[in-house]
């Protein structure tokens, strides 16, 4: 009898153990269908998170060959330089370029024989081709006295395009601009070292922002205020395809301080594209709207398409172009 029920018993114990093992499994099989559903949910939304496009272009100069052919092939008419890539920047959330000189019909030639001013009817064509913002940190912007430069300000300001790397004073230029797209705040600066000290914004005096060691301060509050920093340099020797010692150090100083990306320009040639710690360097983008057709790496240049998501650059895409003779960029092959 007692062996019957110890048999009995043994039987229910072992009913009983396998329901607990069994209810356990099914727990923990729950927990974790649920992890992986957070994991799966998690990368979803990562990958749906919005994503910002940013296009940089390299110089722009709407004097001289450029405006002959817009005057003698376009009728006079400024789209005419951008008509060949406007369907590819206008897909820019952001469009940023250099631009190579004033833009007005004031002041008086004070530059070298390689002066540029601009017909200001020359805006249409930069408002036509979607620029947002515009770099006047180089060594052309006073070409024609601070007269033609402060009047490019005005003209720029009065059709919607914002300007960095000069102003009416030297809280101005040291600010930059910040852009807000998506809920990500995005800074540019701009800054050069060509041409004479003397014509940097000091105080209330108008001026263009001065590439030196003071640049890794202004980068510093920018990235206070902004969750991607864009630094903008007119730097370099004209026609290299590689960039100087000075080139990387400035670059190299942005960077370190917390830009996430810098883009040259003035070689007038493309220079490479660097990964730097943190960030992106394009040492030089090269001609856009340029008339310099001696040389087949004067007449190419580059696009760079920047993609930004989750406040942070995902990823940087050069963008080959050529100029034809025309003076119109085209986007072309490897």
């Amino acid at each position: 009898m007692r062996q019957r029920f110890f048999l009995i018993f043994l039987l229910f114990a072992a009913l009983f153990s396998g329901l607990i093992v069994f209810e356990t499994k099914k727990f923990e099989n729950n927990i974790t269908n649920i992890y992986s559903a957070q994991i799966f949910i998690s990368l979803q939304r990562n990958e749906n998170l919005p994503q910002i496009t940013l296009l940089f272009a390299g110089d722009i100069m709407l004097d001289r060959g450029v405006e002959f052919a817009v005057n003698k092939y376009g009728q006079g008419n400024w789209q005419f330089p951008f008509l060949k890539t406007r369907g590819v920047l206008e897909k820019a959330d952001v469009l940023f370029g250099n631009l190579e000189g004033p833009i007005s019909d004031k002041g008086v030639k004070v530059g070298s024989i390689y002066s540029f001013r601009a017909n200001p009817k020359a805006i249409d064509g930069l408002t036509y081709a979607g620029f947002d913002i515009l770099s006047v940190a180089n060594n052309h912007i006073l070409d024609y006295s601070r007269l033609a430069m402060e009047d490019t300000f005005l003209r720029l300001r009065a059709a919607g395009i914002d300007y960095i790397g000069g102003g009416f004073n030297e809280k101005e230029v040291r600010l930059g601009v910040i852009k807000e797209i998506q809920n990500t705040k995005i800074a540019y600066l701009a800054y050069t070292n060509l041409g004479s000290e003397n014509w940097q914004a000091k105080g209330d005096d108008s001026g263009i922002a001065w590439l030196d060691e003071k640049i890794a301060e202004d980068i510093k509050i920018a990235k206070e205020k902004a969750d991607v920093v864009i630094v903008s340099m007119h730097f370099g020797e004209e026609y290299q395809v590689q960039p100087d010692a000075k080139q990387k150090r400035f670059a190299h100083l942005a960077v370190d301080s917390g830009a996430d990306l810098v883009v040259g320009h003035h070689p007038h040639v493309a220079q490479p594209i660097e990964r730097y710690k943190q960030g992106y360097v394009a040492y030089s983008l090269g001609n856009f709207v340029f008339d310099q057709g001696f040389s087949e790496e004067t007449m190419r240049g580059l696009l760079l398409e920047v993609l930004v998501q989750d406040g942070k650059v995902k990823e940087v895409i050069p963008i080959n172009i050529r100029i034809n003779n025309n003076f119109q960029p085209e986007i072309a092959g490897n």
